[in-house]
């Protein structure tokens, strides 16, 4: 079981996970962004990879031989957290698509990744080498390059009295506090096995975010479930994909550092900006390639100095 583990394993999950994010991604460009409340498009993700999770690791027991692990301290703590902390991610996400200037708020959602090295030092004790942040460093001007598109001017003080960057910069650092916590929940799930303790923090992760969102909704927008259920033939296929994401982005914080993880998984926005182009028409701005190139030069560093 272990020789399938290559230190290297961490780099082509990632990956992975960034390839299942794009998919999510053209399928949501199909979902209308009005038939859901932030609430409801939130849970929708979490109700429908919810029951993919729950059978995918009752299989993965029965194939392997395994039994369920010892949980270890702070394992609850540390998933409740992480879930948490996407869940109102996630809203703050999604409210920021319904701003006007919404491009604003994605420039500063960018700076997600420095804030994972400060979180990750913070709760975990781990920092990185001084080669990882300087890749970490050239991957975010590559991302603030490639942010909002033509109406992204970089960051600017003046742009923090808009809501639009306060929503940017909460849901970069709750997505931080997340990576974080999720790292640290599956470090507490004693096993050997990656794939395993992945499953497990994951599984336990989706119900408490099903179930926390479930409430919510039921007490504050009732009428969000109905439209939840009624989104169910594309959100199915979100759900499925989303799953999927999270499982190699829970068994790349297994086995890796979360910021390293995250500088890494900001390929995603290479393979999206390549979606739009291939199959919804949408044109590359020069901006834009030159904020890929750089990218793809942090990733490349990144690769060689972990």
């Amino acid at each position: 079981m272990d020789s399938i583990f290559t230190p290297d394993l961490w780099i082509l999950v990632t990956l992975a996970a960034a390839v299942f994010q794009t998919g999510r991604f053209m399928l949501q460009k199909h979902l209308a962004s009005d038939m859901l409340s932030a609430g409801g498009a939130t849970f929708s993700r979490f109700l429908y990879s919810a029951p993919f999770v729950a059978l995918l690791l009752p299989l993965y027991l029965g194939l392997s031989g395994q039994g369920l692990p010892v949980l270890g301290p702070g394992f609850w703590l540390y998933g409740v957290m992480g879930g948490t902390a996407q869940i109102m991610a996630t809203v703050c996400v999604v409210l920021l698509f319904k701003q006007r200037n919404f491009a604003v708020g994605i420039t500063f959602k960018k700076t997600e990744v420095i804030q994972t090295v400060l979180m990750g030092w913070i709760v975990l004790g781990e920092g990185v080498s001084g080669a990882g942040f300087a890749a970490i460093a050239l991957g975010v001007v590559g991302l603030l390059l490639l942010s909002g598109g033509a109406e992204a001017k970089g960051l600017r003080l003046a742009d923090l009295r808009n809501r639009a960057a306060g929503l940017g910069i909460a849901s970069g650092f709750l997505f931080a506090i997340s990576a974080v916590c999720y790292r640290g929940a599956s470090l507490a799930v004693v096993s050997d096995d990656p794939l395993l303790r992945a499953g497990v923090t994951l599984a336990a992760v989706v119900l408490m975010q099903t179930l926390i969102m479930a409430v919510w909704l039921r007490l504050r927008e009732p009428g969000q479930m109905r439209r939840v259920w009624a989104a169910r033939r594309v959100a199915v296929w979100i759900g499925l994909t989303s799953m999927g994401g999270s499982l190699c982005w829970f068994i790349a914080f297994t086995l890796q550092n979360a910021a390293y993880v995250k500088a890494l998984g900001q390929v995603e926005l290479m393979l999206s900006i390549a979606a739009s182009t291939l199959f919804f028409r949408e044109h590359i701005s020069r901006r834009e390639w030159a904020g890929m190139a750089v990218l793809a030069l942090s990733i490349m560093m990144l690769v060689l100095v972990t």
